[in-house]
């Protein structure tokens, strides 16, 4: 059976969405693929949808006379699209983000920066509440192009304790 899939019928795969609490152990490091480059739409669009109409993020004119020369992607963007990127293989199966912390942009993120990001396993424990359920800490690092760090936070989300179970039951 090919890596990342599993079977669902004779001849036939599923592409897996998302690794289960057994799955997640501490120490582990993924690293996240595709990379993703960031459009000047990005920009506008998930700018505005936020309401953050700082000139920085949206007028050329004012921020080419600052010491960027250009304009900043707003950060809330590079969350956006960094925590996006971890979605697939630590969260995928999950039923409830529990929080996002030690928040840190490092380095600023132009319209046409290319991010790809990696994230490590910090710590899990089974929910005290969930008896199907546990709890996964991990820390996620954003880096651009040329290997500069942009951002770097930690999560924490519920995942199943038997992910075939609930890929089973889901359709997944």
């Amino acid at each position: 059976m090919p890596l990342g899939y599993r079977q669902v019928g004779e001849g036939r795969y599923r592409e897996i969405v998302g690794l289960g609490y057994h799955d997640l152990r501490e120490g582990l490091v993924i690293e996240h693929r595709p990379g993703r480059t960031i459009t000047e739409a990005d920009n506008v669009l998930m700018t505005m949808l936020g309401g953050n109409d700082a000139p920085i993020h949206t007028d050329a004119h004012y921020s080419s006379l600052t010491e960027w020369g250009r304009p900043l992607v707003c950060s809330s963007i590079t969350l956006h699209i960094v925590g996006g990127m971890t979605v697939r293989s630590t969260s995928g199966l999950t039923t409830a983000n529990l929080g996002f912390e030690e928040v840190r942009f490092t380095h600023p993120v132009f319209v046409g920066d290319t991010l790809y990001a990696q994230t490590q396993i910090t710590g899990r424990r089974l929910s005290d509440s969930r008896p199907d359920t546990g709890i996964v800490n991990c820390r996620t690092t954003g880096h651009n192009h040329d290997g500069k760090t942009v951002i770097t936070f930690t999560r924490s989300f519920f995942v199943p304790v038997n992910a075939d179970a609930v890929r089973d039951h889901t359709n997944y």
